[in-house]
């Protein structure tokens, strides 16, 4: 029986149906409107088998002993285990209003786990004028938008719009309507801004050019593809359209226009799922929307009913493929040290143009069966012969060459890696060219104008 149950969980991961684990980082209370979106998740998860855990934020705590790392909440000694192998972390919109939460996440990243969105994309959200700017780079149409460096001359920043009143201003964090306002004269503006940093001096503002709609749309976008769409009409006496807000979401297909440009905006944030707000144009075939807003942390509130679409199904099920797992990597130079035994400390080159293999070099091949024995920096060992592979040698040279394959121990950062190289007389090069496939397993990526950015070299420097 034992037997029979390994034999069948072993063909539910054939068959893609591996059982993860779900964590869901929020601060808002299990009652509220927006905490909806987290219980959809959970009551998905709960169908799919997976474990599931909402950390809160507030009174949480995290430990890691032994190479386990747990989060907490309030009286919760268990917690729940999370790691790079099993973990999709689904990162909630309240974790922006301290830095120390934001900092969970870099933990998160740090540990290989897949955290959906990044710490960067979701600070690029979080501030609208970052947003806008990071629009702007990809030619995204959006409203003319300014902030206001001087709360006493919000006037200046009005005249930098070059348009007429109402305008919108708005808060530099905020969400779900909250923090925007209907600005209809310079007397009003004044008084607002006044009052505002009366509350608090430190308040970041903006203005943006008011386009009058009747609706606007909010999209969700995931794995660059657009997952759902819906229309949200402006609520009636108020000129917002949020769903927090009252506005009743309906259906919504879109143009090829809109399509792309909201695949565009998502792709500006680094976002994997996001929802992405925006007026139509008059001539929605032809003329691209204004894009409003990116939002890293959507809800399905409002979606789920107005698409008729299972969409906390749908996103889980996407991430059950861990091709769509999206990782943040380290930084490292083009020259770092990593160690292998019996050689030590040796020189490596990351190369992301390498996609071929990781090459060591070799001298004094020889050959005896299925084993070679071969030297590096003086030291000669025996390995076993995994396969032959023919490597095209690009370049000025640019022949086909044949190459032994074998599989070595490296330490990297103090951790080891199992890796397949190929034997090579690399001459005066660095001793290995290490290829994107390790530089996926250990996480990191290349900046190409520095060396040695994670580890120290101990021997002479390779030319």
């Amino acid at each position: 029986m034992k037997n029979l149950k390994k034999f069948n969980s072993f063909l539910d991961e054939a068959k893609g149906d591996k059982k993860y684990k779900l964590l869901i980082i929020s601060d808002d209370s299990g009652k509220s409107f927006v905490f909806q979106t987290a219980r959809r998740l959970q009551e998905e998860a709960e169908k799919l088998g997976w474990k599931n855990y909402v950390y809160k934020l507030t009174g949480g705590y995290i430990t890691n002993e032994d190479g386990s790392l747990r989060l907490h909440n309030k009286d919760d000694d268990k917690g729940f285990e999370v790691s790079g192998k099993d973990t999709i972390a689904v990162i909630r919109g309240s974790v922006t209003r301290k830095d120390s939460w934001l900092d969970i996440i870099s933990l998160l990243e740090k540990h290989s786990v897949c955290v959906v969105n990044s710490r960067e994309t979701i600070s690029i959200c979080a501030d609208k004028y970052r947003t806008s700017l990071r629009l702007a780079d990809c030619g995204i149409k959006q409203p003319v938008t300014h902030l206001i460096n001087d709360p006493d001359n919000s006037e200046q920043s009005f005249k930098n719009l070059n348009t007429e009143y109402p305008i919108i201003l708005k808060t530099l964090r905020g969400s779900k309507g909250v923090g925007v306002l209907f600005v209809e004269s310079a007397k009003a503006l004044d008084s607002i801004v006044q009052l505002i940093h009366k509350q608090d001096e430190d308040a970041d503002l903006l203005l943006q050019e008011y386009i009058k709609t009747d609706w606007d749309a909010r999209v969700l976008v995931l794995g660059g593809k657009v997952l759902a769409s819906m229309k949200r009409p402006v609520i009636e006496g108020d000129f917002r359209s949020n769903v927090s807000q009252g506005s009743v979401p309906e259906a919504l297909e879109l143009t090829e226009l809109e399509v792309e440009e909201c695949l565009k905006a998502a792709k500006a944030v680094n976002g994997v799922w996001t929802g992405v707000d925006f007026i139509p144009s008059k001539n929605r075939e032809k003329e691209a929307p204004w894009m409003l807003e990116i939002n890293s942390s959507p809800g399905t509130e409002g979606m789920e009913e107005a698409s008729g679409k299972n969409i906390s199904k749908e996103i889980l099920e996407f991430f059950s493929d861990q091709k769509n797992w999206v990782k943040v990597p380290s930084m490292c130079g083009y020259h770092e040290i990593v160690s292998i035994k019996p050689f030590g400390d040796i020189i490596a080159k990351f190369d992301t143009g390498n996609s071929g293999s990781s090459v060591i070099h070799a001298e004094k091949m020889k050959v005896k069966g299925k084993k070679v024995t071969w030297t590096l920096s003086g030291k000669t060992i025996t390995s076993d012969i995994l396969s032959q592979k023919t490597i095209k040698v690009g370049g000025l040279r640019d022949y086909d060459e044949t190459r032994l394959v074998i599989k070595l121990d490296v330490d990297f950062l103090g951790t080891n890696y199992e890796t397949e190289f190929t034997l090579d007389d690399r001459g005066d090069k660095t001793p290995i060219l290490f290829d994107r496939d390790f530089m996926t397993k250990v996480h990191v990526m290349v900046n190409p104008q520095r060396k040695y950015v994670v580890t120290t070299p101990y021997q002479k420097e390779v030319e």
